[in-house]
């Protein structure tokens, strides 16, 4: 067996000093998400970590995944646990900064509130805030990309109240929870001048493609099994779905069809949606969710399989996967949501892929 060349980096989230360029981590496993910071966890004999405590500074170490000369991810470290004779690592990605900071100016110091706004720009303005303050930039650039979404009204523009105190990741996740929002992954890379670049990508309509030059097959690039659940509790072709308001004010939308099956009803509690538009079309996108019967939500890959071998696809992309087992024959096309590399161990490098129908998302319109 080939053994894959990796590489772990420890980095100095202020100063940009980097800490160890080649640390000596096991257990490692990595991955981004779609719309999340995505996470790493490894282990480190005690040992080092004695004696290179600065290293080992959760909240102000920035850690990177190099994979045969490419970086494959980076983030910060946040936990630092001793369990026997190993230390554990948890780290996410850039993203995951956020939750860690507040607005305490109130609508990002003066670059809100917004009417008909960009969600791309707002989440500009977001991470341009957070980094703008003393001790606060963790030097992640926020893609250029830009959407026909929009966000507030004249008659409930979106804001930030400082006395909420409000979590400026939970800000960039109501931006993104929409139907017709953009998306983001966190990303980083090597620069052409050797610098490590921080990224977040952004996407609109989507993140990513679909891909008719790669696929998930049983029996050629898919390793397990996996199993393909259907659940009842989970279906529903009724959906009822809940706005703002109190009583007999509160808005609503029912977005009902008759598909020859039992009437199954479910409720969607949207308290902060005031426009009967928007409840609408996330009515109607969580009715079509539900109507899927059946899905495969992760499989395992041979990493360097010519059909899609590890870097060949992105957060986002559709890829054709067809599953055949025992007990079913399943074939569709399937999102990527996330994934996972385990960097060593008695199979050596194995990949896990998150998966979720590509029927079930909803874009909005490229912008021109």
């Amino acid at each position: 067996m080939t053994r894959t060349g990796y590489r772990y980096i420890a980095q100095h989230a202020l100063t940009g000093e980097v800490l160890h360029p080649d640390l000596p981590l096991t257990d490692v496993e990595y991955g981004p998400e779609l719309n999340g910071p995505g996470a790493l966890t490894a282990s480190l004999a005690p040992r080092f970590g004695r004696t290179r405590p600065d290293i080992m500074d959760e909240g102000n170490t920035m850690l990177y995944v190099e994979r045969e000369g490419h970086l494959r991810w980076g983030g910060v470290l946040w936990q630092v646990t001793p369990e026997d004779r190993t230390l554990t690592l948890e780290a996410a990605g850039w993203s995951s900064y956020l939750q860690r900071r507040h607005d305490i100016h109130g609508e990002y110091d003066g670059r809100g509130p917004y009417v008909y706004a960009d969600p791309c720009q707002v989440i500009r303005d977001i991470w341009a805030y957070a980094q703008s303050l003393p001790d606060g930039d963790l030097g992640v650039a926020v893609d250029p990309t830009v959407s026909t979404a929009k966000v507030g009204t004249p008659a409930d523009p979106l804001k930030s109240a400082w006395w909420e105190e409000p979590v400026l990741g939970d800000a960039v996740d109501d931006l993104v929870a929409a139907v017709d929002s953009p998306d983001y992954t966190c990303d980083t890379q090597w620069g052409s001048d050797g610098t490590i670049r921080r990224r977040l990508r952004l996407g609109y309509p989507r993140l990513g493609t679909r891909r008719t030059d790669i696929s998930f097959t049983s029996g050629v690039n898919i390793l397990n099994s996996p199993a393909v659940p259907r659940s009842a509790d989970e279906f529903a072709q009724t959906v009822i779905a809940t706005g703002a308001g109190e009583g007999r004010s509160k808005r609503r939308h029912v977005d009902s069809v008759r598909d020859g099956r039992l009437r199954m009803e479910t409720v969607l509690a949207l308290p902060d949606v005031k426009g009967t538009d928007v409840l609408a079309r996330r009515a109607t996108a969580e009715r079509t969710r539900r109507q899927l019967r059946g899905t495969v939500e992760q499989i395992s890959i041979r990493p360097d399989h010519p059909a899609a071998p590890l870097g060949s696809f992105q957060v986002g992309d559709d890829v054709f996967t067809t599953v055949s087992n025992d007990w079913i024959d399943f074939a569709s096309w399937m999102r990527i949501v996330g994934w996972s590399v385990r960097t060593g161990g008695a199979d050596g490098e194995t990949v896990t892929v998150l998966l979720a129908r590509a029927d079930s998302f909803h874009y909005g319109e490229a912008s021109s």
